[in-house]
């Protein structure tokens, strides 16, 4: 199989992903670092408002509010989105993606080749979190969070990535418009996670099925690991936006 398309997306990405690797992992080390300073202030929290917001004093209620909970998933997303956004639409407009279709490779295959890249990057980021997080494990009183359960956690944070990363590639596949691709991306990302995090208090707890992150956290992979199920239902939504995307890519001229 000729992989000519994924061998250079990685190669000329090789220093960005190097960078969002390193810099995701040590913001989420730097924040789970300072559970021992915040438990206190966590357990003083209202009953109602912990509840409310799903915290609790324990190690994994702490990494499931904050690190978890709101910074890693955000950059997830920001990686998925960028990194999407690019594989067709930002090379459409920049004229690159003739070069790719000058290989002997169909509009599928170079839709497939190009997501496999930001795919690639995700789960590298994911690892690279899950080595650094065991790395303050004892040293931030994080022990309670088995191995297990972190890696279980990084494995939905790679797959949150992976499924921002097919909407933008699928928006950016249909229209071939980045700037189209980063709105309606970052309309979709704001009403998921408030769909996520607010459907509860609103008395209407099925909105949050309609969004990834709930997907993402909501079977609280910190305390229960491996969730296969929501991680089946990431993968399914991933498959049907690059699907989706690549049919209308295949019908439809291409920018100049």
């Amino acid at each position: 199989m000729n992989t000519a398309v994924f061998t250079k997306s990685l190669t000329d990405n090789r220093r960005g992903l190097l960078g969002w690797a390193l810099g995701t992992a040590v913001v989420g080390m730097a924040y789970a670092s300072t559970y021992p300073s915040q438990k206190e202030n966590t357990a003083s929290l209202p009953e109602a408002l912990r509840e409310s917001l799903h915290i609790d004093a324990s190690a994994a209620g702490y990494l499931h509010a904050s690190v978890f909970g709101v910074i890693l998933p955000l950059l997830a997303m920001i990686y998925g989105v960028t990194t999407g956004s690019r594989a067709v639409a930002g090379d459409e407009e920049s004229g690159q993606l003739d070069l790719f279709l000058a290989h002997p490779v169909t509009r599928t295959k170079l839709v497939l080749q190009r997501f496999a890249a930001p795919v690639t990057g995700a789960l590298a980021i994911a690892a690279l979190v899950w080595i650094a997080l065991l790395a303050i494990r004892n040293s931030a009183q994080l022990t309670s969070v088995t191995p297990v359960e972190f890696l279980a956690q990084c494995l939905n944070l790679a797959l949150l990535a992976i499924t921002f990363g097919a909407l933008a590639l699928g928006v950016g596949a249909a229209v071939g418009r980045r700037a189209v691709v980063l709105a309606s991306t970052a309309v979709i990302g704001v009403l998921a996670y408030s769909a996520s995090t607010f459907a509860g208090q609103l008395g209407a707890d099925w909105i949050a099925y309609l969004s990834p992150f709930h997907y993402y956290i909501g079977g609280e992979p910190l305390k229960n690991g491996f969730q296969w199920a929501d991680a089946t239902v990431l993968v399914g939504a991933t498959a049907v936006l690059i699907l989706a995307g690549t049919l209308r890519f295949n019908r439809r001229d291409l920018n100049s």
